[in-house]
């Protein structure tokens, strides 16, 4: 039924009520979409919904543990520069996905922040703050508890991307299109045709030419 509403960059209730019929059942049905990390509250009456709400919906039992552990995250930063992740890969132990190892994996878009899953988010904090790292929003060192499967690293990355949205959906066709025989032929993400030639064009290319350090 969300789906039904079509991309937008906020959305209202009265948006799921038109579709839905009933305020309480689409007031339940965003509970149940911020619930396992599909959409995010910005303020009464508005919210915006992950663009991997959009992928096929076989897909959907893959991403949740990406959502769910993307929702979990906790963010640091100390002089919130390229330093913040030397640093924080130094200090704490844990898996690299997302940003910096899709960049590992295809040298396509430069990272911006490090997301790492840990074995246990609290200690990891207390770590990074007791190294005065500060906990917000604007940090570029990101932890996240490990939840789902890892067995196949390179595919974990993949829906991360995928369930991350945003840049990150670049990164995801870019894993897809280097690394596409290690990725499971059932368990692939839908794309819009422009991005997928506009990756290719960049992969083709000696240097990366999209995002930022």
């Amino acid at each position: 039924m969300a789906q039904n509403m079509g991309e937008k960059p906020v959305y209202q209730v009265d948006d799921l009520q038109r579709i839905i019929g009933s305020r309480a059942t689409a007031y339940r049905l965003l509970g149940e979409l911020r619930e396992v990390g599909f959409a995010d509250k910005v303020k009464d009456g508005f919210f915006t919904i992950h663009s991997s709400l959009f992928q096929p919906f076989h897909l959907w039992s893959y991403l949740l543990p990406s959502l769910l552990a993307i929702k979990q995250a906790r963010y640091f930063g100390l002089s919130y520069n390229e330093n913040d992740i030397r640093v924080a890969r130094q200090l704490i132990e844990g898996v690299v996905t997302l940003d910096y190892r899709a960049y590992e994996l295809t040298g396509f878009q430069l990272p911006h922040k490090l997301f790492m899953y840990v074995d246990d988010i609290d200690t990891a904090a207390a770590t990074l703050g007791n190294h005065k790292f500060s906990e917000g929003t604007r940090g570029r060192v990101a932890i996240m508890p490990r939840t789902g499967h890892f067995s196949n690293e390179i595919q974990r990355v993949y829906l991360d991307c995928i369930a991350y949205g945003g840049r990150s959906m670049l990164d995801a066709i870019a894993i897809e299109i280097v690394h596409h025989r290690k990725l499971d032929p059932k368990v692939r993400g839908a794309f819009k045709s422009e991005d997928v030639l506009k990756v290719r064009e960049e992969l083709m290319q000696p240097e990366p030419r999209t995002g930022s350090t």
